[in-house]
């Protein structure tokens, strides 16, 4: 059954992951972004590639290997690693991003609410399989 579990957040990773390939032009980058130093400008960007690619591949260990994850010792270390990355990544949707960018906006509230719950999903499953409360 947990199993079930990582394998959807697996399956959820690799679309948000492909996802990022919108991001430039939807968050007008090529303007935003222009302001900054090459080096600045860089960074970001390079780093949003390591970031999808790092949720892909997050993405594909989970579709591919739920069993292992969940029965293996490897699996455990993983498993925490996850945990406490996605632990963080729920907090930080609260306490990193301000409330002005989403409260009075319906698309972005909607947004904002979405990924607070798969957080708090991806954050519990994580847990749930590490602890093998399952």
């Amino acid at each position: 059954m947990i199993e079930t579990h990582i394998q959807i957040i697996g399956f959820l990773f690799t679309i948000l992951a492909l996802v990022h390939v919108i991001f430039p032009r939807y968050f007008s980058w090529k303007v935003e972004l222009a302001p900054l130093s090459l080096i600045n400008r860089q960074m970001f960007q390079i780093h949003t590639l390591f970031v999808a690619l790092t949720v892909f591949l997050m993405g594909l260990l989970c579709i591919l290997y739920s069993e292992e994850l969940t029965h293996n010792e490897l699996g455990k270390p993983i498993l925490f690693g996850f945990a406490v990355f996605w632990s963080l990544r729920f907090v930080i949707q609260f306490f990193g991003y301000s409330s002005k960018l989403w409260r009075g906006k319906k698309f972005e509230t909607v947004v904002h609410i979405v990924f607070s719950g798969f957080w708090m999903y991806t954050t519990v499953v994580f847990w749930m399989a590490f602890l093998k409360f399952y």
